[in-house]
């Protein structure tokens, strides 16, 4: 069966990937917005010593303000786990129907 030969799927299945694909963004947002930060400023301490700012809340301050203002740079920064997430699937997908064509 080729892939666009599926059959469409019923409301309550496309209510269900919907869902899961929202909850999905949150999990990554939430990563990206909350953790990631942490990560970064923690790991810049260890590999180039003090930041130039009062410390993490400085730093957050920053980023956060950064992405209110909608800057490019911020915002792909916080989505980033999510944009890596959905190129490791279209990957798979890729890879997987390579291997039905060969």
């Amino acid at each position: 069966m080729s892939p666009t030969s599926r059959v469409k799927p019923d409301s309550t299945e496309l209510k269900k990937i919907a869902r899961k694909e929202a909850l999905l963004l949150l999990g990554l947002l939430f990563f990206g917005l909350v953790l990631m930060p942490i990560m970064i400023y923690w790991v810049g301490q260890t590999l180039f010593g003090a930041y130039g700012g009062q410390g993490y809340g400085d730093f957050f301050g920053i980023l956060s303000q950064k992405i209110r203002a909608f800057d490019a740079v911020a915002w792909f920064l916080v989505l980033s786990p999510y944009l890596v997430w959905q190129c490791l699937r279209l990957t798979a997908y890729a890879w997987r129907l390579s291997g039905k064509a060969a």
